[in-house]
């Protein structure tokens, strides 16, 4: 059952719309709600010198606006509680603005047309302070954070990296940029919250809910027991729904102000503002090797903007401390504080940009030596991890490389760059290695088993899209040696067993790794069961903190995997287009196939939107995002991803938990960027370190292109059809044949 390739058992309430989401009250059995509106401010910071609700009151269906000089009072986020998502979130608790769209109000009313058009009413007068907006201008004053995320150290080094970098024959030594990126999931954020009996209810959009519990009590200085939260659907999240935000608190607060229902949806331009973000990044890669290919100097220093009022610092530089071999290694974190939102998690925190770095850094080195980029990294594959001394407990980063490498046709790689065209189209071949650390939090699942012979799932784990459902009951009927059918799962629902919910990979070896020990111990229990009570029978399994698992200490835990990108660049226009793409992937043991490569497409797809389309631009005279909808804020659409395959080595990771299996949601992003990047600049000999990848920074660096400057067409070399073709495309060309 476990790796099977089931189809979500999920999907027919998804698609016949009785899937549960957070802004469809009805689906709650909640009386009609009333509507919230958020108001923003429209400085980047300052002070509110008064605000004028009146006429805003005064409008048809308005039941209250709350502000700051009315809301109740709320406890401030207690920097030392060590995730950032279990503190206190305060709104409207401040005259102090502290970035641009920061809430300023909230009216309420009927319908949500009724609030939104009060909403326009508020007159909010502002004292503007000088602000801080403008990452590159800030440079000089970055420090060293406190922390790095995930409780990773700030900084590392071994040996002497500025001596052995001085000495090496062959350098590297460059700077690459990342600009500010959003998660911007499809279903925007959104609350409906209800209180009853000095209790509250609230039906929101959440990736970890237990912490959303605590920070919502800490807020509000109440027992968690006081707050019941679900949220058993979510539609994406991305990293931005791992905590809460305004929307959630606001209709908490007015909620209870009212004493109806408040539901709050943020609308998208608002998610540009008032959900977190990815830090804008500058990144030095020093890579110092001998005329051969070894690293005898690895330095990745990584300076990145951060919020004034709470600071995030993303492990851009920590995925570099397992990934190649070299005896003198440097790696730092600094920030620029700016006024602007908090940062925050978004799709693979800091190891999506820092491979962005660091893997085309290495395909630079590789063309310095005339060096296969495959070679070169294999040359430079550690036996050890390089910075801990302690053994690999699974690294497939090799066989992911060769197999990718075979699959694709990587030998048909042009070896100097703009040498290979399709007509007017600069054609090019890029790879780059993947890597993401494997964490595990603290989970808990309850297994009951009743007298009809059915079983019932329970924990507070979300599903984010990603086949949670689906993999926990495949998990459970097995080691009850059960039809799936007979299996029940129910999520998302804080009166269950408490897990670490989903992000961060770790969502699924954490909850099929607790469920595997409830189902484990409830079978035990049922063979000294003469007969099953009508309550039936449980058993709770746990999983434990990786910091108390003492594999996590004795050993290095990671994800692998490689990616292989084809890319068209138009000679005369700089228009860049993928043409195929292909990763091979190593995650231990798979749970479920088909859901498992749904979500490394998916992550390929969001490395390919960091190189070649996003791109969030600050107006540096008022901090807000000039670009915030679809319409600039460039994401890829169907006509930019063509023939993407992700394959899966087969594997088990007996040190990462009993069943095997490691995170792979975010491993599908780590490096695939890069890949594309590099196979722009084979197509065309221009590197550009500044991401994204846009026709202004490529055009004004193509080479002139007569119609026999090319050294060689596709035709003259036999790749018009492609070396690797995905198993659906396999398919369909049978169906073909078969059809003549």
């Amino acid at each position: 059952m476990i790796g099977q390739p089931i189809s979500r058992i999920d999907g027919p309430a998804k698609v016949t719309g009785t899937a549960s989401y957070a802004g469809e009250d009805h689906a709650f059995h909640l009386d009609a709600p009333l509507y919230g509106v958020i108001v923003g401010a429209s400085i980047g910071r300052g002070t509110i010198a008064a605000i004028d609700t009146a006429s805003a009151e005064q409008m048809p269906g308005v039941r209250h606006v709350m502000t700051h000089l009315n809301a109740p009072p709320q406890a401030e986020p207690d920097p030392s509680v060590p995730s950032l998502y279990s503190r206190a979130f305060p709104v409207l608790s401040r005259a102090e603005v502290r970035h641009y769209g920061e809430p300023v109000a909230l009216v309420i009313a009927d319908t949500f047309e009724q609030a939104r058009a009060a909403a326009r009413l508020v007159r909010v007068d502002y004292v503007p302070s000088n602000g801080a907006f403008d990452f590159t201008a800030d440079l000089e004053q970055a420090y060293a954070p406190r922390s790095v995320n995930a409780g990773l150290a700030v900084d590392t080094a071994m040996g002497d990296l500025e001596a052995a970098f001085r000495d090496a024959p062959v350098k590297v030594d460059v700077r690459y940029t990342t600009p500010y990126e959003f998660s911007q999931p499809m279903e925007p954020h959104a609350c409906v919250a209800e209180w009853k009996d000095g209790h509250v209810t609230a039906h929101f959009s959440s990736q970890i809910i237990s912490e959303a519990q605590v920070a919502i009590a800490s807020t509000l200085g109440i027992d968690k027991a006081q707050i019941h939260l679900r949220s058993p659907f979510i539609g994406g999240g991305f990293g931005s729904k791992l905590g809460i935000h305004a929307e959630t608190m606001l209709a908490i607060l007015g909620a209870r102000a009212v004493r109806r229902p408040v539901k709050i949806h943020l609308t998208r331009e608002q998610i540009f503002h008032v959900v977190g973000l990815r830090p804008a990044t500058t990144q030095r890669v020093r890579l110092g090797a001998t005329r051969d290919g070894h690293l005898v100097a690895l330095g990745h220093e990584v300076t990145m903007s951060s919020s004034r009022h709470s600071e995030y610092a993303e492990q851009t530089a920590a995925t570099t401390r397992s990934l190649y071999a070299a005896p003198n290694r440097l790696t730092r974190h600094r920030l620029v504080a700016l006024d602007l939102t908090r940062g925050e998690d978004v799709r693979a925190p800091g190891d999506a940009p820092g491979l962005l770095a660091v893997e085309a850094a290495m395909d630079e080195l590789a063309y310095q030596l005339d060096m296969d980029p495959i070679e070169l990294r294999i040359l430079n594959e550690p036996k050890l991890d390089p910075e801990r001394g302690v053994p690999f407990s699974e690294r497939r980063l090799v066989e992911c490389m060769r197999e990718g490498a075979r699959r694709f046709g990587w030998e048909r790689r042009p070896t100097r760059p703009a040498s290979l065209r399709d007509g007017r189209v600069l054609v090019g071949y890029g790879m780059a290695a993947a890597i993401r650390m494997h964490f595990q939090g603290p989970a808990s699942a309850s297994v009951t088993m009743y007298p009809d012979g059915g079983a019932v799932v329970r924990a507070d784990m979300t599903d984010i899209g990603t086949g949670t459902y689906t993999i926990v009951a495949q998990v459970a009927a097995e080691s009850l040696e059960l039809p799936i059918e007979r299996v029940s799962v129910r999520l998302g629902d804080s009166t269950y067993p408490r897990t670490s919910g989903s992000g961060g990979s770790w969502g699924a070896g954490n909850i099929t790794n607790a469920v595997h020990r409830a189902s484990e111990a409830l079978k035990e229990k049922l063979r000294d069961a003469p007969v099953v009570p009508a309550e039936g029978i449980t058993c709770t399994g746990k999983v434990a903190a990786m910091s108390r698992e003492p594999n996590y200490q004795a050993y290095s835990i990671h994800t692998y995997g490689a990616h292989f990108a084809e890319v068209g660049v138009d000679a005369d226009t700089g228009e860049i287009r993928l043409r195929r793409m292909l990763g091979v992937f190593a995650a231990g043991r798979v749970l479920n196939a088909r859901t498992a490569r749904s979500q490394l497409i998916g992550g390929m797809t969001f490395g390919v939107s960091a190189a070649l389309h996003e791109d969030g631009v600050v107006d540096t005279r008022s901090g807000a995002f000039a670009n915030r909808d679809f319409a600039q804020y460039l994401i890829p659409v169907n006509a930019d991803i063509p023939t993407l395959d992700a394959i899966l080595l087969d594997g088990f990771d007996d040190k990462a938990n009993p069943l095997g299996a490691k995170g792979l949601g975010e491993l599908g992003t780590c490096g695939a960027g890069a890949s594309v990047a590099n196979a722009v600049f084979n197509a065309t000999g221009v590197r550009v370190r500044d991401y994204p990848i846009t026709i202004e920074k490529l055009l004004r660096g193509l080479p002139p292109l007569s119609p026999d400057a090319a050294d060689r067409s596709l035709a003259d070399a036999n790749l018009r059809e492609p070396h690797f073709k995905p198993e659906a495309q396999k398919r369909g060309d049978a169906r073909r044949r078969q059809s003549h």
